[in-house]
């Protein structure tokens, strides 16, 4: 007789990180109750024509998972894979990532369950405004600021904001961030997430002892995180020495061309082709022996079934959700340290929230100030989490949680529960 292996849901996953940190800290049931229940889960239909006249339906979801520290933050995902699960799960991520790094904001997320590559600049426009205009009562910058995610770009969040400025009848650029330079978006914020994934890499390789200049990096995924965590571990005298992205993983022991990989996949729109590397899979790009490897596709990449021969002595989670409670275990009991996704990916919403700000303030920073203040943010919290993990005795995950956790509950015991 064959047993059935039930699939654990990405929120699952999500709640029993939640679950570890909370056991360490001195939380009343009833509070803990309020944590893992959303505030709000939105679903709805998306009904749009297609460029031949064609009606079709798509469905649309925004989850807003906390308040208690500011507004809701958190991406809009268009891909076919996107469930209610998912969205929950990642507006979960987003309340510890925002509170981890100490932002004034709670979490939410976003997503419509369409394959955006096989859709026209047209058809992309016309459900970006439908679903827009599905959320206005419900979106604004003192309610909840979209951004872009997987599938979506600055164009398509450009056209959430004008929708919602037409409907509530005055601009407003600070509904979303990820925008546009010329309607408000921030300078530094496309390479904000990768940027902050190889800040805190190098922060733990010091703490590691690993020397930054001949470290081996391997990169999975290759977009908007993947390459510019890439560049910046190549800029830092890293030797990155394979890179991947959905056609495949490209191999190189003496390290690969980190610039001209980008320019090619720029030019070809993926890595397929590409030939300064040998081709492997993604599967066997997770076990290279290297000093640090950077997951930077899609949750659930590394698990049970492979994490005992991965090789790496640290992974800087640079997706939402790319490792298993289970093969997280595996890694502790080897000794392999893991910078968690809420910390390690913060960049991009940290950078987000200074746009925020300068779309309220109507000023806008220098580069070298966004990415200065970036530094700040991410190293400090950095330091404050690891110290946590040392004093404590736990993984860094453990205690990216326990501070989250604690800033989220002060706020929420401050403000006191309207029931």
């Amino acid at each position: 007789m064959i047993t059935a292996v039930r699939e654990v849901s990405v929120f699952g996953d999500a709640i029993a990180y939640f679950n570890e940190a909370a056991a360490l800290l001195d939380l009343n049931p009833g509070m803990r109750r309020l944590l893992t229940k959303p505030s709000r889960q939105i679903i709805f239909s998306i009904p749009f024509q297609r460029d031949n006249g064609e009606l079709e339906v798509f469905t649309g979801y925004r989850v807003q998972y906390n308040f208690a520290r500011g507004p809701a933050k958190g991406g809009i995902r268009y891909h076919p894979g996107v469930t209610l699960d998912e969205v929950t799960a990642l507006a979960f991520w987003m309340t510890w990532k925002c509170a981890v790094v100490d932002l004034p904001f709670g979490g939410g997320k976003g997503g419509v369950t369409c394959d955006p590559s096989t859709l026209s600049q047209g058809e992309l426009e016309r459900i970006t405004r439908r679903y827009a205009a599905e959320l206005v009562e419900v979106v604004g910058p003192d309610k909840d600021v979209p951004a872009p995610d997987v599938g979506t770009t600055p164009q398509i969040m450009a056209w959430f904001m004008d929708t919602y400025s037409m409907h509530v009848r005055q601009h407003t650029p600070g509904v979303v961030t990820g925008k546009p330079l010329e309607i408000g978006g921030s300078r530094g914020r496309v390479e904000a997430t990768g940027r902050g994934v190889s800040l805190v890499a190098l922060a733990q390789m010091e703490r590691m002892g690993l020397e930054h200049r001949g470290a081996r990096v391997v990169v999975q995924g290759f977009g908007n995180v993947g390459s510019i965590a890439a560049r910046m571990f190549s800029d830092a005298g890293c030797s990155v020495v394979a890179v991947s992205d959905v056609t495949g993983a490209y191999y190189n022991e003496r390290g690969l061309d980190i610039a001209g990989a980008t320019a090619y996949a720029q030019e070809h729109h993926s890595l397929d082709g590409y030939r300064g590397g040998e081709r492997i899979t993604n599967e066997a790009l997770l076990e290279l022996p290297c000093d640090v490897l950077v997951p930077a596709a899609l949750e659930k990449q590394l698990h049970v079934g492979n994490a005992a021969r991965v090789q790496a002595k640290l992974i800087v989670e640079g997706a939402n959700g790319p490792t298993t409670p289970d093969a997280d275990h595996i890694f502790t009991q080897r000794g392999i340290v893991v910078i968690p996704d809420i910390l390690a990916n913060a960049g991009g919403v940290t950078v987000s929230y200074f746009e925020w700000a300068q779309d309220r303030s109507g000023y806008f920073w220098k580069e070298s100030e966004v990415n200065e203040r970036l530094g700040d943010v991410m190293r400090e919290n950095f330091e404050r989490v690891s110290d946590l993990a040392q004093r404590r005795g736990v993984p860094l995950r453990t205690a990216a949680y326990m501070v989250a956790i604690d800033r989220v509950v002060q706020s929420m015991n401050t403000r006191g529960v309207y029931a």
